[in-house]
Protein backbone atom coordinates (compact mmCIF):
# COMPACT_ATOMS: atom_id res chain seq x y z
CA UNK A 1 0.00 0.00 0.00
CA UNK A 2 1.51 3.66 -1.49
CA UNK A 3 1.89 5.63 1.99
CA UNK A 4 0.97 8.90 2.37
CA UNK A 5 3.47 11.58 3.45
CA UNK A 6 2.20 14.57 5.28
CA UNK A 7 4.98 17.72 5.91
CA UNK A 8 4.84 19.49 9.17
CA UNK A 9 2.05 22.20 9.66
CA UNK A 10 1.47 25.11 8.61
CA UNK A 11 -0.35 23.99 5.73
CA UNK A 12 -1.90 25.80 2.62
CA UNK A 13 -5.32 24.63 1.42
CA UNK A 14 -6.58 25.99 -2.32
CA UNK A 15 -8.81 24.79 -4.98
CA UNK A 16 -6.17 24.31 -7.69
CA UNK A 17 -6.01 21.66 -9.36
CA UNK A 18 -4.03 21.14 -12.52
CA UNK A 19 -7.07 19.97 -14.71
CA UNK A 20 -8.30 23.31 -13.87
CA UNK A 21 -5.27 25.35 -14.60
CA UNK A 22 -5.03 23.71 -17.93
CA UNK A 23 -8.73 23.91 -19.14
CA UNK A 24 -8.21 27.90 -17.69
CA UNK A 25 -5.65 28.19 -20.22
CA UNK A 26 -7.19 26.77 -22.83
CA UNK A 27 -10.71 29.10 -22.59
CA UNK A 28 -8.16 31.91 -22.35
CA UNK A 29 -6.97 30.73 -26.05
CA UNK A 30 -10.57 30.73 -26.92
CA UNK A 31 -10.65 34.51 -28.29
CA UNK A 32 -7.64 34.29 -30.29
CA UNK A 33 -8.61 30.86 -31.98
CA UNK A 34 -11.62 32.60 -32.55
CA UNK A 35 -9.94 35.44 -34.10
CA UNK A 36 -7.67 32.91 -36.02
CA UNK A 37 -10.63 31.26 -37.96
CA UNK A 38 -12.15 34.73 -38.53
CA UNK A 39 -8.37 35.26 -40.61
CA UNK A 40 -7.53 32.12 -41.50
CA UNK A 41 -10.43 29.86 -41.96
CA UNK A 42 -10.26 26.53 -42.97
CA UNK A 43 -6.42 26.48 -42.30
CA UNK A 44 -6.45 27.30 -39.13
CA UNK A 45 -8.85 25.08 -38.43
CA UNK A 46 -6.72 22.13 -40.05
CA UNK A 47 -3.39 23.10 -38.42
CA UNK A 48 -5.21 23.10 -35.02
CA UNK A 49 -7.16 20.29 -34.90
CA UNK A 50 -4.40 18.24 -36.30
CA UNK A 51 -2.10 19.27 -34.03
CA UNK A 52 -4.10 18.79 -30.97
CA UNK A 53 -5.28 15.60 -32.26
CA UNK A 54 -1.63 14.10 -32.86
CA UNK A 55 -0.36 15.45 -29.04
CA UNK A 56 -3.73 13.80 -27.79
CA UNK A 57 -3.10 10.59 -29.71
CA UNK A 58 0.83 9.93 -28.92
CA UNK A 59 0.62 10.83 -25.16
CA UNK A 60 -2.07 8.31 -25.01
CA UNK A 61 -0.25 5.47 -26.70
CA UNK A 62 3.14 6.47 -25.07
CA UNK A 63 2.25 6.04 -21.52
CA UNK A 64 0.17 3.09 -22.08
CA UNK A 65 2.63 1.47 -24.46
CA UNK A 66 5.78 3.39 -23.35
CA UNK A 67 5.51 3.97 -19.99
CA UNK A 68 2.48 1.42 -19.01
CA UNK A 69 1.03 3.78 -16.94
CA UNK A 70 -2.65 5.33 -16.06
CA UNK A 71 -2.87 7.64 -19.52
CA UNK A 72 -2.63 11.45 -18.47
CA UNK A 73 -4.98 13.05 -21.41
CA UNK A 74 -7.76 13.54 -18.84
CA UNK A 75 -6.07 16.51 -17.37
CA UNK A 76 -5.89 18.79 -20.66
CA UNK A 77 -2.08 19.35 -20.99
CA UNK A 78 -1.90 17.43 -24.17
CA UNK A 79 -4.54 18.99 -25.56
CA UNK A 80 -3.44 22.33 -24.20
CA UNK A 81 -0.16 21.43 -25.72
CA UNK A 82 -1.26 20.89 -29.00
CA UNK A 83 -3.20 23.77 -29.21
CA UNK A 84 0.13 26.19 -28.28
CA UNK A 85 1.84 24.16 -31.02
CA UNK A 86 -0.90 24.54 -33.67
CA UNK A 87 -0.82 28.63 -32.65
CA UNK A 88 2.74 28.58 -33.39
CA UNK A 89 2.42 27.24 -36.65
CA UNK A 90 1.94 29.10 -40.40
CA UNK A 91 -1.87 28.11 -41.31
CA UNK A 92 -0.63 26.14 -44.47
CA UNK A 93 1.41 24.03 -43.00
CA UNK A 94 1.29 20.31 -44.24
CA UNK A 95 -0.78 18.02 -42.06
CA UNK A 96 2.78 15.66 -42.19
CA UNK A 97 4.90 18.05 -40.70
CA UNK A 98 2.66 18.92 -37.71
CA UNK A 99 2.14 15.49 -36.59
CA UNK A 100 5.98 15.22 -36.91
CA UNK A 101 6.12 17.98 -34.41
CA UNK A 102 3.73 16.67 -32.45
CA UNK A 103 5.94 13.53 -31.92
CA UNK A 104 8.83 15.91 -30.97
CA UNK A 105 6.46 17.89 -28.60
CA UNK A 106 5.40 15.49 -26.81
CA UNK A 107 7.59 12.54 -26.82
CA UNK A 108 10.50 14.19 -27.02
CA UNK A 109 9.76 17.37 -24.64
CA UNK A 110 7.71 15.97 -22.74
CA UNK A 111 7.54 12.17 -21.72
CA UNK A 112 10.90 11.30 -22.00
CA UNK A 113 11.22 13.11 -18.75
CA UNK A 114 8.97 11.78 -17.39
CA UNK A 115 5.75 13.87 -18.18
CA UNK A 116 3.78 16.66 -16.87
CA UNK A 117 6.28 18.40 -14.08
CA UNK A 118 8.98 16.73 -15.07
CA UNK A 119 10.06 18.41 -19.11
CA UNK A 120 12.13 21.44 -18.24
CA UNK A 121 11.42 22.95 -21.82
CA UNK A 122 8.19 24.14 -22.95
CA UNK A 123 6.72 21.13 -25.12
CA UNK A 124 5.47 23.23 -27.50
CA UNK A 125 8.18 25.46 -28.21
CA UNK A 126 10.31 22.25 -28.55
CA UNK A 127 8.41 21.09 -31.69
CA UNK A 128 8.12 24.63 -33.30
CA UNK A 129 11.40 25.04 -32.87
CA UNK A 130 12.33 21.25 -34.47
CA UNK A 131 10.25 22.01 -36.99
CA UNK A 132 11.55 25.86 -37.89
CA UNK A 133 14.94 24.12 -38.02
CA UNK A 134 14.24 21.12 -39.88
CA UNK A 135 11.35 22.82 -42.70
CA UNK A 136 13.07 26.25 -42.98
CA UNK A 137 10.57 26.95 -45.83
CA UNK A 138 7.34 25.40 -44.86
CA UNK A 139 7.59 26.86 -41.26
CA UNK A 140 8.19 30.58 -42.97
CA UNK A 141 5.95 30.37 -45.36
CA UNK A 142 3.05 33.23 -44.11
CA UNK A 143 -0.16 33.00 -45.46
CA UNK A 144 -2.41 36.37 -46.40
CA UNK A 145 -5.00 37.31 -43.95
CA UNK A 146 -8.66 36.72 -45.53
CA UNK A 147 -8.14 33.45 -47.41
CA UNK A 148 -10.64 31.78 -45.61
CA UNK A 149 -11.36 29.05 -48.02
CA UNK A 150 -7.14 28.43 -48.89
CA UNK A 151 -5.49 25.84 -47.39
CA UNK A 152 -2.46 24.43 -49.53
CA UNK A 153 -2.69 27.35 -52.17
CA UNK A 154 -2.29 30.09 -50.09
CA UNK A 155 -1.11 33.11 -51.56
CA UNK A 156 1.61 34.28 -48.90
CA UNK A 157 3.58 37.82 -48.21
CA UNK A 158 5.94 39.48 -45.95
CA UNK A 159 5.05 39.58 -42.13
CA UNK A 160 6.10 42.57 -40.05
CA UNK A 161 9.08 41.33 -38.62
CA UNK A 162 10.81 40.68 -41.93
CA UNK A 163 9.79 44.06 -43.18
CA UNK A 164 11.55 44.83 -39.57
CA UNK A 165 14.64 42.80 -40.24
CA UNK A 166 15.38 44.17 -43.80
CA UNK A 167 15.41 47.74 -41.97
CA UNK A 168 18.13 46.80 -40.12
CA UNK A 169 19.71 44.37 -42.24
CA UNK A 170 20.12 47.20 -45.15
CA UNK A 171 20.50 50.19 -42.63
CA UNK A 172 17.68 51.95 -43.80
CA UNK A 173 14.45 53.08 -41.63
CA UNK A 174 12.59 53.99 -45.23
CA UNK A 175 11.60 49.97 -45.24
CA UNK A 176 9.92 50.83 -41.87
CA UNK A 177 7.25 52.87 -43.42
CA UNK A 178 6.14 49.28 -45.02
CA UNK A 179 4.63 48.70 -41.20
CA UNK A 180 1.25 48.25 -40.55
CA UNK A 181 0.01 51.10 -38.37
CA UNK A 182 -0.02 50.10 -34.61
CA UNK A 183 -4.34 49.31 -34.29
CA UNK A 184 -4.11 46.83 -37.14
CA UNK A 185 -1.48 45.37 -35.88
CA UNK A 186 -3.50 45.04 -32.33
CA UNK A 187 -6.46 43.78 -33.91
CA UNK A 188 -4.98 41.39 -36.67
CA UNK A 189 -5.89 43.21 -39.71
CA UNK A 190 -2.50 42.84 -41.83
CA UNK A 191 -2.88 42.98 -45.07
CA UNK A 192 -0.08 40.78 -46.18
CA UNK A 193 1.79 37.89 -44.09
CA UNK A 194 0.23 37.97 -40.68
CA UNK A 195 2.79 35.20 -39.13
CA UNK A 196 1.66 32.38 -37.05
CA UNK A 197 -2.13 31.15 -36.51
CA UNK A 198 -2.10 32.69 -32.63
CA UNK A 199 0.22 35.36 -33.15
CA UNK A 200 -2.46 37.38 -35.52
CA UNK A 201 -4.42 39.15 -32.91
CA UNK A 202 -2.57 41.22 -30.14
CA UNK A 203 -6.11 42.09 -28.46
CA UNK A 204 -7.44 38.32 -28.32
CA UNK A 205 -4.43 37.58 -26.67
CA UNK A 206 -4.81 40.00 -24.19
CA UNK A 207 -8.05 39.41 -23.40
CA UNK A 208 -6.79 35.79 -22.52
CA UNK A 209 -3.90 37.75 -20.19
CA UNK A 210 -7.04 39.49 -18.33
CA UNK A 211 -9.13 36.41 -17.93
CA UNK A 212 -5.82 34.42 -16.45
CA UNK A 213 -5.36 37.46 -14.64
CA UNK A 214 -9.26 37.57 -12.79
CA UNK A 215 -8.92 33.58 -12.69
CA UNK A 216 -5.55 33.54 -10.98
CA UNK A 217 -3.86 30.99 -13.00
CA UNK A 218 -1.01 32.90 -13.65
CA UNK A 219 0.59 35.79 -11.81
CA UNK A 220 1.37 39.47 -14.11
CA UNK A 221 5.15 39.26 -13.50
CA UNK A 222 6.03 37.17 -16.42
CA UNK A 223 4.37 39.15 -18.99
CA UNK A 224 4.17 42.22 -18.10
CA UNK A 225 8.54 41.95 -17.29
CA UNK A 226 8.77 40.83 -20.83
CA UNK A 227 6.97 43.34 -22.19
CA UNK A 228 8.53 46.27 -20.75
CA UNK A 229 11.85 44.92 -21.07
CA UNK A 230 10.93 44.92 -25.17
CA UNK A 231 9.39 48.54 -24.93
CA UNK A 232 12.36 49.81 -23.23
CA UNK A 233 15.18 48.27 -25.31
CA UNK A 234 13.83 48.99 -28.59
CA UNK A 235 12.71 52.24 -27.50
CA UNK A 236 16.36 53.16 -26.60
CA UNK A 237 17.73 51.16 -29.81
CA UNK A 238 14.87 53.32 -32.10
CA UNK A 239 15.83 56.54 -30.35
CA UNK A 240 19.47 55.61 -31.39
CA UNK A 241 18.99 54.68 -34.59
CA UNK A 242 15.73 54.97 -36.71
CA UNK A 243 15.87 51.99 -38.61
CA UNK A 244 15.21 50.18 -35.51
CA UNK A 245 11.58 49.58 -35.57
CA UNK A 246 9.50 51.70 -32.73
CA UNK A 247 9.11 49.74 -29.41
CA UNK A 248 5.16 49.60 -29.66
CA UNK A 249 5.38 48.17 -33.11
CA UNK A 250 8.02 45.54 -31.88
CA UNK A 251 5.65 44.82 -29.16
CA UNK A 252 2.37 44.06 -31.71
CA UNK A 253 4.48 42.25 -33.88
CA UNK A 254 5.42 38.58 -34.07
CA UNK A 255 4.88 36.34 -31.31
CA UNK A 256 6.14 38.48 -28.18
CA UNK A 257 2.37 38.56 -26.80
CA UNK A 258 1.42 34.99 -27.58
CA UNK A 259 4.82 33.72 -25.75
CA UNK A 260 5.37 36.15 -23.04
CA UNK A 261 1.50 35.56 -22.25
CA UNK A 262 1.04 31.95 -22.88
CA UNK A 263 4.43 30.19 -23.08
CA UNK A 264 6.93 31.76 -20.88
CA UNK A 265 4.28 31.55 -18.20
CA UNK A 266 4.04 27.86 -18.06
CA UNK A 267 4.64 26.32 -14.66
CA UNK A 268 7.00 23.54 -15.25
CA UNK A 269 9.30 25.35 -16.41
CA UNK A 270 9.04 28.92 -15.13
CA UNK A 271 10.55 30.00 -11.97
CA UNK A 272 8.81 29.42 -8.79
CA UNK A 273 9.54 32.66 -6.85
CA UNK A 274 8.20 36.93 -7.91
CA UNK A 275 11.55 37.69 -8.08
CA UNK A 276 12.95 35.22 -9.91
CA UNK A 277 10.08 35.68 -12.70
CA UNK A 278 10.89 38.63 -12.75
CA UNK A 279 14.38 37.93 -13.81
CA UNK A 280 13.01 35.36 -16.11
CA UNK A 281 10.61 37.56 -18.17
CA UNK A 282 13.30 40.52 -18.30
CA UNK A 283 15.96 37.84 -19.57
CA UNK A 284 13.71 36.74 -22.06
CA UNK A 285 12.75 40.24 -23.07
CA UNK A 286 16.14 41.06 -23.59
CA UNK A 287 17.39 37.55 -25.67
CA UNK A 288 14.61 38.64 -27.52
CA UNK A 289 15.77 41.76 -29.08
CA UNK A 290 19.00 40.93 -29.63
CA UNK A 291 17.65 37.65 -31.84
CA UNK A 292 15.26 39.38 -33.50
CA UNK A 293 17.87 42.31 -34.45
CA UNK A 294 21.20 40.62 -34.97
CA UNK A 295 20.31 37.02 -35.44
CA UNK A 296 19.61 34.97 -38.42
CA UNK A 297 15.94 34.73 -37.72
CA UNK A 298 13.47 38.11 -38.02
CA UNK A 299 11.58 36.16 -34.92
CA UNK A 300 13.83 35.32 -31.53
CA UNK A 301 10.51 34.77 -28.93
CA UNK A 302 10.75 31.37 -28.95
CA UNK A 303 14.26 30.53 -28.78
CA UNK A 304 14.51 33.31 -25.64
CA UNK A 305 11.96 31.27 -24.21
CA UNK A 306 13.66 27.91 -24.51
CA UNK A 307 17.19 29.44 -23.20
CA UNK A 308 15.84 30.66 -19.88
CA UNK A 309 13.78 27.49 -19.40
CA UNK A 310 17.73 25.97 -19.14
CA UNK A 311 18.16 28.32 -16.74
CA UNK A 312 15.19 28.46 -14.51
CA UNK A 313 16.94 26.03 -11.85
CA UNK A 314 19.53 27.81 -11.27
CA UNK A 315 17.38 31.34 -11.38
CA UNK A 316 15.02 28.96 -8.59
CA UNK A 317 18.62 28.54 -6.81
CA UNK A 318 19.59 32.04 -6.69
CA UNK A 319 15.60 33.46 -5.33
CA UNK A 320 15.20 30.40 -2.94
CA UNK A 321 13.52 31.95 0.29
CA UNK A 322 14.41 31.48 3.70
CA UNK A 323 13.31 28.52 5.51
CA UNK A 324 10.82 29.33 7.87
CA UNK A 325 12.67 29.63 11.27
CA UNK A 326 16.35 29.88 9.57
CA UNK A 327 18.68 32.07 11.23
CA UNK A 328 20.67 34.25 8.63
CA UNK A 329 24.17 34.21 8.97
CA UNK A 330 25.84 37.54 8.92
Amino acid sequence: MAKLIVSLSPHAHGSDTVERNMYGVIIALVPALLVSFLYFGIGSAIVCAASVAACVFFEWAITKYLLKRPTSIADGSAILTGLLLGFNLPSNLPVWIIIIGALVAIGIGKMTFGGLGCNPFNPALVGRCFLLVSFPAQMTSWPQVGQLASYADATTGATPLSIMKMAVKTEQASYLNELPDSFAMLLGNVPDGAGTIGEVCALALLLGLAYMLWKKIITWHIPVSIIATVFVFCGLLHLACPYYADPVSAILSGGLMLGAIFMATDYVTSPMTHKGQLIYGVCIGLLTVVIRNWGSYPEGMSFAILIMNAFTPLINTYVKPKRFGEVVKK
